[in-house]
């Protein structure tokens, strides 16, 4: 028997170097030192043995038993870090490639527009001033001489709330009196961006919800001259200095005498579309000289103080300044639009 056990322990570690992954290692293990492996196996005859013969056949069992897992481990480890090696190759990253460009995200176009906005005021001497999305009938219509049942409030399609007198506003105009009230008794040239909210039907000029920029300058001796070259001026850096604008009347209740200022149309540049109602023209901001009584209102004294407001919608500036014939472009998380700005 101890014949049989050294050639089944030469056999054992030929079929051991021979081994070519873990997987066919632990079958190994499994047919040579397990449980039902051929090591163990013979153990188990040793009770056929002569008495004087067992203790040295049982010592030499032990010695291939121990020699053969010594044998095992290191093959095992071999194997390992062969196939580490192997997986490291095959994933391995090939520095001559060039690096993929990481994908960044950008500003919204309306978000860049409202930015160019205030660089654009702020250079002319205006400040930002912030006010409320929810406002009070009183600040949003009364202060602004629009009483109740007035039929100028038409003009307007309200948001109201569950809570009576409260209301989304619906132009960024109640910003002046806040304004008024935070800055008197000292001169204001302010700019007021936000969001406004309005039911109406959506169309490719209008939304249902959109920002506007709200300004307001007063102070001694403003005139109309004053608004008229201010908000060209303004446009000229917006659009071009060759850009034509034009003033036409209009009312707003809180504004006297009112205008709105049309810039001319850059999509088809005169010739007449959608956008522009086929006039050539585009309406960017409703304008005028604040009306004594909100002046009044504000904490001015309209015998003293004189100044203009003015209204503007940046979507709409937007559309002019690149060509965009839809509104309903900037809310509709398109990426094909958002990833051209």
């Amino acid at each position: 028997m101890l014949a049989q056990l050294d050639e089944l322990y030469a056999q054992s570690l030929d079929s051991l170097a021979t081994a070519v992954n873990t997987a066919v290692l632990d079958a190994w293990y499994k047919d040579t030192l397990g449980r039902k492996g051929s090591i163990y196996l013979l153990t188990r005859q040793v009770g056929q043995l002569p008495a004087e013969e067992r203790p040295a056949f049982g010592q030499r069992v032990n010695a291939v038993k121990q020699e053969l897992e010594t044998a095992y481990e290191a093959r095992l480890a071999e194997l390992k870090a062969a196939e580490l090696q192997a997986e490291m190759t095959a994933s391995a990253i090939d520095v001559t490639l060039p690096g993929r460009k990481q994908w960044r995200g950008g500003l919204h176009v309306a978000t860049q527009t409202l930015r160019e906005i205030y660089r654009i005021w702020g250079d002319m001497g205006f400040q930002v001033y912030r006010s409320r999305d929810v406002e009070t009938d009183e600040y949003n219509f009364e202060l602004l001489n629009i009483p109740p049942h007035h039929p100028a409030r038409d003009m307007w399609d309200t948001f109201h709330t569950t809570t009576p007198g409260v209301i989304l506003r619906t132009h960024t105009s109640p910003g002046q009196v806040h304004a008024m009230h935070d800055y008197y008794p000292e001169p204001i040239r302010v700019i007021l961006p936000g969001m406004c909210y309005r039911y109406e039907q959506i169309t490719a000029r209008s939304e249902l919800q959109f920002h506007q920029v709200e300004g307001l300058a007063v102070g001694k001796n403003i005139s109309m001259a004053d608004l008229k070259g201010t908000l060209t001026d303004f446009a000229r850096r917006m659009f071009g200095a060759d850009r034509q604008v034009r003033f036409r009347a209009n009312y707003f209740p809180f504004t006297e005498p009112s205008a709105e200022m049309d810039v001319e149309c850059i999509i088809c540049g005169g010739d007449g579309c959608n956008v522009c109602k086929y006039t050539g023209w585009v309406e960017i901001l409703g304008c005028g000289m604040v009306h004594p009584t909100v002046l009044r209102n504000g904490g001015y004294d309209p015998a003293v103080y004189s100044g203009f407001a003015f209204g503007m919608g940046p979507e709409r500036i937007a559309m002019l300044k690149y060509r965009i014939d839809d509104i309903r472009y900037f809310w509709g998380n398109d990426l094909r639009f958002l990833e051209q700005f």
